[in-house]
């Protein structure tokens, strides 16, 4: 078994930007990347290595979730969202991107969690439809299914944020992020 440093070296990337995907709040993917490895090496006893990927990403879900029930209970929706950063150089490539971001975030939060989650995972992290069924809990047509569903929203949803929120500041020239365009099978 490999240590806590070597696997947080291998995976924490990967935790991290899934978490930041799910949560839309940088430092609680922080969090939930850093309690994420220190679960997996606590009860890490039966674990595979070709299921750490997914083991990881099931570990910071199942977090994200708890807090998410925990925090439901204590605020209002929508608390919590801090601004965005991004360090690519030069006011108007920060404006841009940051903009970007903050349409698919809002677009994903309007997805159903487990057809956020499953896609995330697909999408973002390449993870093979078996591992996403693993991961989820779910049969492997459930999760194609809700994929699909998912991207068929979140196309929906973004061509409704377009509309409403950039429609004087933003050419259509530019294509849609990449998120919304699908992942060749």
């Amino acid at each position: 078994m490999a240590t806590l440093h070597e696997l947080y070296q291998r995976y924490a990337a990967d935790v991290y930007r899934f978490s930041f995907w799910i949560s839309g709040n940088a430092t609680e993917a922080e969090d939930l990347t850093s309690e994420t490895f220190v679960r997996a090496f606590n009860g890490a006893d039966g674990l595979r290595a070709e299921t750490v990927k997914a083991y990881l990403f099931t570990i910071a879900r199942n977090l994200f979730l708890q807090r998410k029930r925990h925090a439901k209970r204590q605020t209002a929706p929508g608390a919590g969202w801090g601004a965005l950063r991004d360090r690519s150089p030069g006011p108007e490539a920060r404006a841009q991107v940051a903009d970007e971001v903050r349409v698919v975030l809002r677009a994903l939060q309007e997805l159903a969690e487990p057809d956020r989650a499953a896609l995330l995972l697909r999408a973002k992290h390449g993870l093979s439809y078996e591992e996403i069924s693993r991961a989820l809990g779910m049969s492997l047509s459930a999760v194609k299914v809700r994929v699909h569903r998912a991207r068929v929203k979140l196309a929906s949803i973004h061509h409704d944020l377009e509309d409403s929120h950039e429609r004087d500041t933003r050419s259509d020239d530019r294509p849609a992020p990449a998120v919304f365009r699908g992942r060749s099978q």
